[in-house]
């Protein structure tokens, strides 16, 4: 398959759920609005003020199989219980017209999309420990206990893989990190 970054460049940002991507990106995205953040789909039901088409696109179990099966994702991936994935179409669309496009995704996610466009820079967000993690986490109260620790176990996985990215930010301080890829990504602040 032809990779579209030699028009736009691709980015994405992973790490262990509770680490702090979706504030980061938020923070990212108000001061660099020329980005484009692809939105996910996933199987999961939509948390209390997630909204439909803007944080995710919220779908059925049998229609997402059904996009799977069609290559209609870049990437997807199973976790906790639910399915995540990146629609391929709009990425590609716009890495096109030459507008630089954010994944936020998975471990696994980003291992697939490694393999489709392999230019893309891959930034690994890590915790200061997984202690602090843990307190994040719990902070959210939207867990039960169960998925606590399925969350914390995938975790300590996935923290073994930072080696594989191009770089590793490390989400102790919010603003220090946001300036961190800024930099990472060749964007000016």
């Amino acid at each position: 398959m032809a990779s579209f970054t030699s028009a736009g460049r691709l980015t994405l940002i992973t790490g262990p759920s509770g680490v702090g991507k979706g504030s980061l990106v938020k923070e990212l995205l108000q001061r660099q609005p020329e980005i484009w953040l692809s939105v996910s789909a996933t199987t999961r039901d939509p948390r209390p003020q997630e909204q439909e088409a803007v944080d995710y696109f919220f779908l059925s179990r049998e229609r997402f199989n059904a996009l799977q099966q069609s290559d209609g994702f870049l990437e997807w991936a199973e976790f906790a219980g639910n399915c995540y994935g990146t629609p391929r179409q709009p990425v590609e669309e716009q890495l096109s017209a030459g507008r630089p496009v954010l994944l936020e995704i998975e471990l696994e996610g980003a291992r697939q999309v490694r393999k489709s466009f392999p230019e893309a820079f891959q930034v690994f967000l890590a915790p200061p420990g997984i202690e602090e993690l843990e307190s994040r986490i719990r902070g959210r109260a939207t867990d039960t206990e169960e998925a606590i620790q399925r969350r914390l176990a995938r975790a300590r996985i996935e923290l073994l893989a930072k080696d594989e990215f191009d770089a590793v930010v490390v989400n102790d301080d919010l603003q220090i990190a946001l300036l961190e890829l800024e930099s990472l990504m060749g964007l000016s602040h």
